[in-house]
């Protein structure tokens, strides 16, 4: 049976934050969540129904119409087109069905499923930055199973290296990116947030224990972290 690999941390909008002082970060993060608040209640009062057969977890997200609309938008991203590019380049034909809007059951916002393509979790995303992060995630995935015909994605240390990339690779670790979740560090973020971010994908995985994920992770953290094909280096 197929095994889908998720995608399970929330993606959240850029933003542009000071770096003077922890006080002024927090500040700022305060007024977003203020103003992000502010519009859903807007939006919830112009149409009370908007999106309700789709709230699940308190996750409003976007009909499949929507995201898909979406998903055809993120095609124009420079990330997406290159990476699409290189899969054909490489002799994986990416069709018209290859990246769909689907209602998810769990808190995820995608995943990728070998032969199958890539899932976006309408449910659960609501604006173009967040669909544009998991399409990136996700083609990186198709990718490394497009360029290495006998990657074993119940082999523990083949799931942590794609994820290792993915997650170096699509920006999901980026400095702005990693203070809207919370996490306050200056000075070795990326490689932390990689580090977590891995660990927590390969929890489901049903082959990797604790232990072994870990294990996994270190043994080829090297090697995948400076793997940025097929790009020059990391965006």
């Amino acid at each position: 049976a197929n095994i889908i690999y998720k995608y399970t941390l929330r993606l959240l909008p850029p933003l542009r934050l000071s770096h003077r002082s922890q006080a002024a970060t927090t500040l700022r993060l305060r007024e977003l969540h203020r103003r992000l608040s502010r519009k859903a209640e807007m939006e919830d009062a112009a149409s009370p129904n908007s999106g309700s057969d789709l709230n699940l977890g308190g996750n409003r997200g976007r009909s499949i119409e929507e995201c898909q609309g979406m998903i055809q938008r993120s095609f124009r991203n420079p990330i997406v087109k290159f990476l699409m590019g290189q899969m054909e380049k490489s002799g994986c034909r990416v069709g018209d069905n290859f990246v769909k809007a689907v209602v998810c059951t769990g808190p995820v916002a995608g995943g990728y499923t070998k032969g199958r393509g890539i899932t976006v979790c309408s449910n659960y995303l609501t604006i173009q930055d967040e669909v544009n992060q998991v399409v990136i995630h996700e083609l990186i995935h198709a990718y490394d199973e497009c360029r290495a015909k006998n990657l074993d994605w119940t082999n523990c240390a083949h799931h942590a290296c794609s994820e290792i990339r993915a997650g170096h690779l699509s920006g999901d670790c980026h400095f702005k990116r990693e203070l809207l979740r919370g996490f306050i560090k200056l000075r070795g973020h990326e490689q932390e947030c990689i580090k977590r971010r891995v660990l927590k994908s390969l929890r489901g995985n049903p082959y990797c224990s604790e232990v072994a994920a870990k294990d996994a992770m270190e043994a080829v953290w090297d090697t995948c972290y400076n793997d940025t094909k097929p790009f020059d280096r990391a965006p």
